[in-house]
């Protein structure tokens, strides 16, 4: 629900991603007056749903429900009333023995269940180190084992620390919103108080107040969530006065990976390609996509491009995901299929200005910065989103979850006793 900017409240949400309303929606039947501020003019941040073309729905950011049986927002979707699609994600699937046989798909899986049971062994140790570390030398299959790094983290191996991998939390369970998770997400949204195309700039917490600076001027509050992804406190696009050199440190230690996805329509489907199939080659590279086919039954290929590829591919402007996926899926299946793709939409996290990437990872070492970013500062600075999240960061449910846990916080401060 769209506000003018108030002069004073008493709590400010900073960002109005899944943990700004998981913040807002547990406080609105408090008795605190609140408002989301938000950069952009929509909610859901690095969640949105987009209709590219009649009948085709497409998640640019978030798109599974990862570990559904313990992710808060598949009861949300119930009482919502979006429907919820249980059809088991082909992830470890190959629709097509082109480019990748049956053999090498086995042999490659082995090598990575090796690779995973090292890092599980690792993460025992005190010492924290990348997870590249562990990969067998003279693998033929390390540099995919690194491509898969980069659609989980975003990122490579050597940018990975390995106790963070072993904190995260993955039941195995994996479902998707027929009508897109960024459409749930901005349906949540909804009740809210909200301030859009509100760009803050500063929060100044000198003063018995907080005073909070925006593009649509100031306002003060008694109290202010910060839910803004880790780049954006890391590079001081959000300033603090008095500075918060631990918060910052603490987020440059949690950086955004990037992952990239494209639409591609697809002409005469049903005469070739399965329902929510998978297509994937054995390049024996880490600079690859991979292709869900026919998601949801649609006439349509969703590719998935992460870490520094993706970023060479945003570099190189607008069309350059669709471009570079068409020629990967006509190598695998031939010339004939390149009149039948189209390019639809296609995402760029890591241009985004209030986003500046997809999701967090921990550097080797970094893997307490969590709970750090997480921490109070005074009773009256509180941090959410999905990197404070202790085992589903990188999920929208763990943003979620963190903005409640937030609320808590808040509530319990404006309990205690004046001092």
């Amino acid at each position: 629900m769209p506000h003018n900017l108030p002069s004073t409240v008493d709590v400010a949400i900073v960002g109005a991603g899944a943990a700004g309303l998981g913040a807002a929606n547990a406080l609105k039947d408090s008795d605190l007056s609140i408002i989301v501020l938000e950069a952009r003019d929509r909610v859901g941040g690095r969640a949105h749903t987009i209709v590219p073309t009649p009948g085709i729905v497409f998640d640019l950011g978030c798109g599974w429900l990862h570990s559904a049986d313990r992710n808060s927002f598949v009861g949300i979707a119930g009482r919502l009333g979006f429907e919820i699609d249980k059809t088991r994600p082909p992830w470890h699937e190959q629709s097509f023995d082109a480019g990748f046989p049956i053999t090498e798909r086995e042999d490659f899986m082995a090598a990575l269940d090796a690779f995973d049971g090292r890092m599980e062994e690792a993460a025992e140790s005190d010492t924290d180190k990348a997870a590249s570390l562990y990969l067998a030398p003279g693998n033929r299959w390390n540099p995919m084992i690194d491509a898969i790094s980069t659609y989980v983290n975003g990122c490579e191996l050597d940018s990975v620390s390995v106790h963070d991998v072993d904190a995260y939390e993955d039941t195995g369970i994996n479902w998707r919103v027929r009508r897109g998770y960024g459409a749930l997400i901005a349906a949540y949204g909804r009740p809210c108080p909200l301030a859009l195309n509100t760009r803050v700039w500063r929060i100044d917490h000198s003063g018995r107040r907080i005073r909070i600076e925006t593009s649509k001027g100031t306002l003060t509050a008694a109290q202010a969530i910060v839910t803004v992804p880790t780049n954006l406190i890391a590079n001081q696009t959000i300033r603090f006065h008095p500075e918060l050199p631990a918060k910052v440190d603490a987020a440059a230690g949690l950086p955004l990976g990037i992952d990239d996805k494209v639409m591609l329509a697809l002409d005469d489907p049903e005469s070739t390609f399965p329902k929510d199939g998978n297509l994937r080659g054995a390049t024996m590279q880490t600079k690859m996509g991979t292709y869900h086919l026919r998601p949801f039954g649609q006439p349509c290929i969703e590719g998935f491009f992460g870490g520094s590829f993706a970023r060479e591919l945003e570099d190189a402007g607008d069309g350059a995901l669709a471009a570079q996926a068409i020629d990967e899926i006509v190598a695998l299946l031939g010339s004939t299929y390149r009149s039948k793709l189209k390019p639809l939409a296609e995402s760029r996290w890591a241009r985004d200005p209030f986003a500046q990437g997809a999701y967090s990872h921990a550097l080797p070492g970094h893997a307490g910065e969590r709970a750090a970013l997480a921490a109070p500062v005074d009773g009256r600075l509180f941090f959410a989103g999905e990197a404070t999240s202790p085992h589903f960061f990188s999920t929208a449910h763990g943003a979620r979850d963190s903005g409640e846990r937030v609320a808590r916080e808040v509530m319990d401060a404006v309990r205690l006793p004046k001092r």
